[in-house]
């Protein structure tokens, strides 16, 4: 059962409680360069992001996320290190939320003078606790550990709540698995407040991708988690993509399609790698719920996908596209992708 935290608004988004666990993913554009910044939302957003974060290196980028809003549908959060007049002034350009480590902003004041300024603008923050980034005294008390990044949040809420803000969320991340699975399961038995997820510096899409899904998919397994992020060194549409793939693999989200693909046998005759990576491409740009089998022969593909809403199988030459288990048409291998993803638009249209 997922734990119920605190309920903070974000945008036109409401994060925590019992609604929905979110996706969101993070710009790898210059935040300057408006147009660009824009175009790559907007691709995040044909994805299914629901939240997107921009780096705000200076002035200059702050001040484009007053354009950059204009253009976009989903919240926008400002990230933000080191300097907390950046956070104020992206707060005053329109800014849905604020990502920072209060332990790299300096003085307690300017902690203060970045809660001041989220108040009068409405503005939720993220308190966001890295492995890397402790604070001296903790890491001499406790070295770099999941009790280290523990202590630190609850250090931060407490220096919040003392100064009258609540709109919060709190993150508690390391590259070691096990370090931020132990991080996050102490924290939410310590506090109410929503969590956002992640593994940090998970790695490539490969790796990164199953060290985000172990991470990330154990909490929410435990009930723990309100949104996530899967960071990968990778194209940012790809963290999207997975972090909904972990979703529906635990049964919290039913977005897009699914797709069923065999792992392949001496009696594949086709190259079903290639064909199955044609397909999820394909799909991609689908948000209906419906499951898609891909198989590797068309003598077994229909019986062991039988429960499938569609499915291709391959053979020598000859493939078959088949719906709930029964085929509906034969014809050459070459036509097959195309003439699957005719019918498949055919039926959706209706």
């Amino acid at each position: 059962m997922r734990k119920k935290t605190k309920i903070i608004e974000l945008g036109n988004l409401k994060i925590g409680g019992d609604n929905p666990i979110t996706v969101q993913s993070m710009t790898n554009t210059d935040t300057r360069d408006i147009e660009a910044t824009i175009n790559q939302i907007k691709s995040l957003e044909n994805a299914g992001c629901e939240i997107v974060r921009v780096a705000v290196v200076d002035e200059e980028a702050a001040k484009s996320i007053r354009f950059i809003k204009d253009k976009i549908n989903i919240p926008l959060i400002a990230d933000i290190h080191f300097d907390y007049r950046l956070a104020i002034l992206s707060m005053e350009n329109g800014a849905d939320g604020i990502r920072i480590n209060p332990g790299n902003i300096g003085k307690a004041e300017y902690v203060k003078k970045i809660i001041d300024a989220a108040k009068m603008h409405n503005v939720a923050i993220r308190i966001g606790v890295n492995s890397g980034s402790l604070e001296k005294e903790l890491k001499s008390k406790y070295g770099v550990s999941a009790k280290a990044m523990v202590e630190s949040a609850l250090k931060y809420q407490q220096f919040f709540e003392d100064n009258g803000f609540e709109d919060m969320k709190f993150s508690l991340k390391a590259s070691n698995v096990m370090m931020t699975i132990e991080a996050y399961r102490e924290f939410s038995k310590r506090s109410d407040y929503p969590l956002h997820l992640g593994v940090t510096e998970a790695g490539t899409f490969f790796s990164g991708t199953i060290k985000s899904a172990v991470g990330i998919g154990t909490l929410l397994a435990e009930g723990i988690g309100d949104t996530l992020r899967v960071s990968l060194t990778a194209d940012p549409v790809e963290e999207v993509r997975v972090g909904f793939e972990i979703l529906k693999a635990l049964g919290l989200r039913e977005r897009g399609v699914d797709i069923v693909s065999c792992p392949t046998c001496g009696r594949c005759e086709i190259n079903l790698v290639e064909l199955a990576e044609k397909v999820e491409k394909a799909l991609v740009v689908f948000d209906k719920k419906i499951s898609v089998a891909v198989m590797g022969c068309p003598v077994n593909g229909p019986g062991e996908a039988r429960e499938a809403d569609y499915g291709i199988a391959g053979g020598r030459g000859v493939g078959i596209i088949f719906k709930k288990g029964k085929v509906v048409k034969k014809v050459e291998e070459e036509d097959l992708l195309d003439e699957f993803l005719k019918i498949l638009n055919e039926d959706l249209a209706k």
